[in-house]
């Protein structure tokens, strides 16, 4: 089976070049494994920070596999000639590996999200996905990890998702990867769409790339991180401009 894929450099970030299915025979082929994985899924407000953040960008570059988590990224990939199959988001990937994960009776340790976030996601867990093995859950409102690492590292869980937003999440992933032999990734506020405390854009807005629409129309306060956007397309153009 194919473990590396080809990759598209957006802003300096290269992401897979593959399809969600493609990416998750081999995410699970690494866990059966015991083969330490980090995953990182980028949009185009993470492409910006990393661009403005060289300390950031240095990070995620050490990450075994980046994912297009945005229509933005696919845009950005078209402006370069160098399209990109489709969009592989965060949340769906955390959804299809704990459907897995509950067949196969995989475990996987869930850190970030509010309190009550974290409470309500718990019973959600234990009804859509039974088999799950769930090693432990931590809200994101903690001062010092160590605890948190220590609990990890005694339940050696097949899966660590941190849903602490960006750089945190990333920056939490990086210092503590390798505690484990498994895979870990950053899902952003995907606890709050498993838990319900978020709806997510019904699928006609989710198969013609409007989820971001639906989801700015439904939290305004969303309206400032979509203003990176254009700028973001502007510095993509420049990339394609000087690598004719």
């Amino acid at each position: 089976m194919q473990t590396t894929f080809p990759t598209v450099t957006v802003l300096d970030i290269p992401f897979v070049k593959t399809t969600a299915d493609e990416l998750l025979k081999v995410l699970k082929q690494r866990i059966v494994d015991q083969q330490n994985t980090f995953v990182v899924t980028a949009n185009p407000e993470i492409a910006m920070y990393a661009h403005d953040h060289p300390d950031y960008r240095d990070l995620i570059h050490t990450a075994d596999f980046i994912t297009p988590d945005g229509v933005g990224i696919l845009d950005g990939a078209k402006i370069l000639k160098q399209p990109l199959p489709e969009r592989i988001t965060g949340f769906d990937t955390l959804e299809a590996l704990l459907n897995w994960a509950s067949d196969n009776h995989r475990s996987a340790y869930f850190v970030g999200a509010k309190p009550v976030v974290i409470a309500q996601l718990k019973r959600v867990l234990d009804v859509q996905f039974p088999g799950l093995v769930i090693a432990g859950m931590h809200d994101g409102y903690f001062e010092d990890d160590a605890e948190i690492i220590a609990d990890i590292a005694d339940k050696q869980p097949d899966m660590v998702f941190a849903a602490l937003g960006f750089p945190k999440q990333e920056r939490f992933i990086n210092a503590h990867r390798h505690t484990t032999k498994g895979l870990w990734m950053g899902v952003g506020g995907s606890f709050d769409v498993l838990a319900g405390a978020v709806v997510r854009a019904p699928e006609f807005w989710q198969k013609h790339h409007l989820e971001w629409l639906y989801r700015t129309v439904k939290e305004p306060k969303r309206l400032k991180r979509i203003a990176v956007i254009p700028h973001y397309l502007h510095l993509v153009r420049r990339q394609a401009k000087q690598s004719r």
